[in-house]
């Protein structure tokens, strides 16, 4: 500042001196003089302590906030009681505050600043010891001192170093400072061979992937190095070397996606594949962002202490660290992804990325966020497309549903399936279980059922989530607003499609039909249709016409209350015919079977059918047991035994005939018992409850799966309780061994019925006339082969013959017995084993009175 400013300045603040002074009410009235004397102490004093406010050049603590010191200032004379002046304070500020334009004070907040510091530091001199101690906190200025007191003032100084408890910091005057720091800059320079400013520059070119001057890439340690042949400071050599750890993730980043997409569209890459690419790319040009910036602040200088010192970057290799603190945790962290989705895909992919975003780090939490909208986007579209429309839009199998090519019957149980090396870690396991089944059912509604109602039905589920149908309205982060859009579909296209199944297709209709016809629950059919296929199914099976067994269940529908039902399931019942092999006869062969069309044959697939023939088979066997039992019945009628045609054979005749009929009925009795109380356990214990459970899980069933599982259930409970089940094969094995048993004694209860028939009748013969008993002797001779024939060559000869006939019957009749008694018992000794609880109490029904319990008293 020039001399002459500095004169005008001091004249300035003279004369406000001057004024204040004059207009103080606290001046004595013994000087009424208006303009003080420039050398009294008052006025030298308030000179002094103006020019040192002037020269004050401490900044303060706090913001520069006008409204604030006002604020401040009054609630300090609040807090003192001075309410008044508080409020005249406040309105002085307002009209203070709205003075704007020429003439009003810019700097409204210094100059209530200056007035508070005085206003404190008049208290401080008011309370001191020495009234001249009017502002400690401030420096002093010596512009109007004599040059004696300065002299002292510097004198006490150099004594002890302060004055009025201010350190006063003298100039240097030798330029010591400058001197030092010239020195150090020499030194700096001669252990450096390379300047700070051109390892910048490497280190930005190294973060970019490029080679610097002095830095470049080695191949054999992998990674960026100063080469040991410059000389720098091991400092800075480790500093460059931490700051190039950057310059490599880089590399291997953006080496990656230039690889990812480099392939493409030669090979499959996956749009996940794409969008992770993508989204890195968008990180990498923010960082291109940032290294513009740091390039651009490299080649600005900054002045140093001295202005004869050249000027050097502002930007240095410590400074470029905490540049570089944020960008190298997201960089390391890219390259760990990196490695970590170099053979992954889709849905893969997304769960491995979203492993890495369980972060207590808010930066890597959030990083981890916006990178994985980006990366599962393609996936929750796949996921919206599959529940709403049913469409899998996954050409680069990357999403967890997979289907197959298959046919309309297999398309519920094969078509679809969950990957489950695809499926991401952030959707659970029911939830992608009900996402599978959603986009099923509207498969299974287009394809097999020919339905269109599906459309509106995800419209509304749409609309019930709180979402639209429309693209991109599902994203990373909204797994709740997945879950409710999956739930709310799969509840509304799961009972539209039951809906379909029941009323349209007649799901029930066709279940209670399966059961009466091949469960041969329809007793009037089944014992028509027994009637008049029994001559034919006796004959060998080659012999068998197909056509011939269609026309009897024709008959067999016509003559019966099947007549009667729905023609659509009548028209699906037809007659199936076996392979047979050499000695088979009809009843081997001949089965029933029921055409279930789509979309019935998805519960009634092939397999099913098949389990359901091998229960027919196995009623239609106890059925024909039961009819055989009851033919014999027929021809045992008890007038063939009281006839008295046979009150003339001798008593010993009699009574072997008497004793071969009562073994006969005695077996017969305890078969029928066997098979009646089978009977029963079969159509009503096993059936009927089977049956009624189904019904029941039917009405509660919420899909598909629910109907398949509760038939399949059924018919696991029906092959488990009629000793169809692997567990019980050799149970299975003696029951047969049974039937076929009392299907041989019909056969020996035929022959001793026809024996009796031919006894009474030759017994009536014999009393005709001789005439006409040769002649039946002559027809007689003329076969002698005939069964069951016997010799009219007199009575003791006719009683002879029968006594031997009876005496045989009477012999195969007691084998059949002990036969049947041993089978029963190996039989019924197995039972009580079976793990299922029903058997045993089929057990309970056949040995009710502890009957056969007491034959085997040993068990």
């Amino acid at each position: 500042m020039e001399e002459e400013d500095q004169q005008k300045i001091l004249d300035l603040v003279k004369e406000l001196v001057n004024r204040l002074l004059s207009q103080n009410p606290k001046t004595p009235t013994s000087n009424p003089n208006p303009n003080p004397n420039p050398n009294c102490p008052d006025f030298q004093n308030s000179l002094r302590y103006a020019i040192r406010i002037l020269s004050s050049r401490l900044t303060p603590s706090i913001a520069p906030d006008a409204a604030a010191i006002a604020e401040s200032i009054k609630r300090g004379l609040a807090t003192k009681g001075k309410s008044s002046q508080a409020l005249t304070l406040a309105e002085l500020y307002n009209k203070f505050a709205s003075k704007t334009g020429p003439g009003s004070i810019n700097n409204k907040w210094a100059v209530l600043y200056l007035l508070k510091i005085i206003s404190e530091d008049k208290k401080i001199a008011q309370n001191a010891p020495n009234s001249t101690l009017l502002l400690p906190n401030l420096g002093l200025n010596e512009l109007d001192l004599s040059n004696e007191s300065r002299i002292s003032r510097d004198f006490k100084r150099r004594e002890k170093g302060y004055d009025n408890g201010v350190l006063l910091v003298s100039k240097d005057p030798e330029n010591l400072l400058e001197i030092a720091f010239r020195e150090f800059v020499n030194l700096v320079k001669e252990e450096n061979e390379v300047s700070e400013e051109v390892l910048v520059r490497d280190v930005l070119y190294v973060c970019q992937g490029i080679d610097g001057k002095y830095v470049k890439f080695d191949a054999n340690v992998d990674g960026y190095v100063l080469s040991d042949s410059i000389k720098v400071p091991r400092a800075t050599r480790v500093m460059v070397r931490k700051l190039c750890e950057l310059g490599w993730l880089f590399r291997k980043v953006k080496g990656y996606i230039s690889e990812i997409m480099g392939r493409f569209p030669a090979e499959d890459v996956g749009t996940v594949g794409q969008a992770f690419c993508a989204a890195l790319q968008d990180e990498l040009s923010d960082y291109y962002r940032l290294l513009a910036v740091l390039e651009a602040q490299a080649m600005n200088p900054i002045p140093l202490v001295s202005e004869s010192t050249s000027s050097v970057n502002y930007l240095s290799l410590r400074r470029l660290s905490i540049w570089f603190a944020e960008p190298t945790v997201k960089m390391r962290l890219m390259a760990v992804l990196v490695d970590k989705c170099r053979v992954l895909r889709g849905g893969a992919m997304a769960g491995a990325i979203h492993l890495h975003a369980r972060h207590g780090d808010p930066l890597v939490h959030e990083f981890m966020r916006s990178l994985l909208q980006h990366v599962c986007s393609p996936l929750f579209e796949m996921v919206r497309s599959w529940v709403l429309e049913g469409e899998l839009e996954d050409i680069f199998a990357e999403f967890f549903v997979v289907g197959q090519p298959v046919k309309a019957e297999s398309l519920w149980r094969e078509g679809y399936r969950l990957h489950a090396g695809m499926l991401p870690s952030f959707i659970s396991q029911p939830l992608a279980q009900r996402i599978l089944r959603t986009g099923k059912s509207i498969n299974f509604l287009r394809v097999c059922c020919d339905d269109r109602g599906w459309a509106d039905t995800a419209t509304e589920a749409a609309a019930a989530a709180g979402t639209t149908t429309r693209k991109g309205s599902l994203g990373y982060g909204e797994t709740d607003a997945l879950e409710t859009l999956v739930v709310e579909a799969a509840k509304r296209i799961d009972k539209h499609l039951l809906d379909v199944m029941y009323t349209r297709y007649k799901f029930k209709e066709h279940c209670l039909a399966i059961k009466r016809y091949l469960l041969l629950g329809q007793g009037d059919f089944v014992q028509y249709l027994m009637d008049i296929v029994g001559q034919e199914l006796s004959e060998p099976a080659n012999t068998i016409s197909s056509f011939q067994m269609a026309g009897l269940l024709e008959s067999a529908i016509r003559s019966s209350n099947a007549q009667y039902d729905d023609p659509d399931i009548l028209d699906r019942l037809r007659v199936k015919m076996l392979p047979h092999g050499t000695g088979d006869r009809g009843w081997d062969v001949f089965s029933l079977e029921y055409d279930a069309r789509v979309p019935l044959d998805t519960v009634f697939t092939e397999s099913v059918m098949a389990r359901y023939l091998r229960i027919f088979n196995f009623l239609w066997k106890l059925r024909r047991v039961e009819h055989a039992l009851i033919g014999a019945w027929k021809t045992m009628k008890p007038n063939c035994i009281t006839s008295h045609s046979f009150t003339k054979l001798q008593h010993a005749v009699k009574l072997q005939l008497l004793s071969t009929l009562r073994r006969c009925q005695v077996i017969w009795n305890q078969m029928n018992h066997f098979v009646t109380n089978l009977q029963y356990y079969i159509m009503f214990e096993v059936l009927e409850v089977s049956w009624s459970n189904f019904s029941n899980e039917m009405e509660v069933a919420k899909d598909l799966d629910d109907l398949l599982a509760a038939h399949d259930k059924y018919l696991h409970s029906i092959v488990e309780k009629s000793l169809l089940g692997e567990r019980s094969q050799s149970l299975y094995k003696s029951l047969f061994v049974l039937f076929d048993l009392i299907l041989r004694f019909r056969t020996h209860a035929d022959r001793l019925c026809e024996g009796i028939y031919e006894l009474q009748a030759r017994t009536r013969a014999s009393s005709l006339s001789s005439q006409d008993n040769s002649k039946s002797r002559r027809q007689t001779r003329d076969d002698p082969s005939e069964p069951g024939s016997w010799f009219s060559d007199g009575r003791k000869a006719l009683e002879q013959r029968a006594g031997e006939f009876l005496q045989n019957m009477g012999r195969e009749l007691e084998e059949i017995s002990k036969e049947y008694t041993v089978l029963l018992e190996g039989f019924l000794s197995q039972l009580p084993v079976q793990q299922h609880v029903d058997l045993k109490f089929l057990f309970f029904r056949l040995d009710f009175t502890e009957f056969y319990s007491r034959l085997r008293p040993g068990t």
